[in-house]
């Protein structure tokens, strides 16, 4: 594992920002120090951006303004910028996106998140966060790298969290709010009773049928996915209400 250098790939982080914005230039000068180091050694992640279509989000596609996700870690959680009503959009406060659900903001700023790096300050939900138990720390390098990038001692951000945005219930609202718009959508009752003949036959409770269903304006595609992606006989008579609704 210690010969296993950070994983970081700066294109997709540039493409990771909402359109007219930047990269800025201390996370992509972070990516210049991190890159060859052990992976593990500052924390448990690679950097490599993402959009928040396949981020841990109900519904993300239409928040793709609304983040600039940069770090990825191990168990699918992502990190990144959140641009939300009234935040500073040149430095906005650095959040997580967990796979299990779990939503907080991390820290207030990108040096905040660096810092908090250098003094190991994560709880259980984020100890991805931390150095790798087998691989020698380098959260000290990171510091005094830190403060000479930025021209000051760099301690771990101290903010009070009443003056942070609440973040995890904006993520709460948008989730509640995106999941009773597809339970009670016309088109999704529509496909819901046509889908129905392709249940599981067996009687086993762990028994499923995977679906693949996509719908862009008057554009549509479905698959059954039963060794392998199967031609889907109910895809005419869905198409027409698609086409309509669009």
């Amino acid at each position: 594992m210690s010969d296993t250098p950070y994983s970081i790939d700066l294109d997709s982080i540039r493409g990771a920002f909402p359109p007219g914005m930047e990269a800025p230039p201390l996370l992509l000068d972070f990516a210049g120090w991190l890159k060859g180091r052990p992976w593990g050694s500052v924390g448990c992640f690679s950097l490599q951006g993402q959009f928040s279509d396949q981020a841990p989000i109900v519904d993300g596609s239409p928040l793709r303004d609304r983040f600039s996700l940069f770090m990825r870690l191990p168990d699918g959680s992502a990190v990144g910028g959140w641009y939300g009503a009234g935040l500073d959009r040149d430095n906005p406060p650095i959040v997580g996106l967990g796979s299990e659900g779990d939503y907080e903001l991390l820290a207030p700023s990108l040096d905040g998140l660096l810092a908090k790096l250098t003094s190991q300050q994560f709880d259980n939900a984020w100890s991805d966060l931390k150095p790798h138990d087998e691989v020698e720390c380098q959260t000290v390098e990171l510091a005094q790298w830190l403060t000479g990038r930025l021209g000051r001692d760099m301690a771990a951000s101290d903010d009070d969290p009443s003056e942070l945005p609440d973040f995890r219930g904006f993520m709460e609202r948008w989730s509640r709010g995106r999941e009773d718009y597809w339970a009670n959508h016309r088109l999704m009752a529509e496909l819901g009773w046509r889908l129905a003949a392709h249940l599981p036959k067996g009687k086993n409770a762990w028994d499923k049928t995977h679906f693949e269903v996509a719908i862009v304006g008057k554009q549509y595609e479905a698959r059954v996915l039963s060794r392998g992606p199967q031609p889907f006989e109910e895809a005419a008579s869905i198409e027409i209400p698609a086409a309509r609704s669009a």
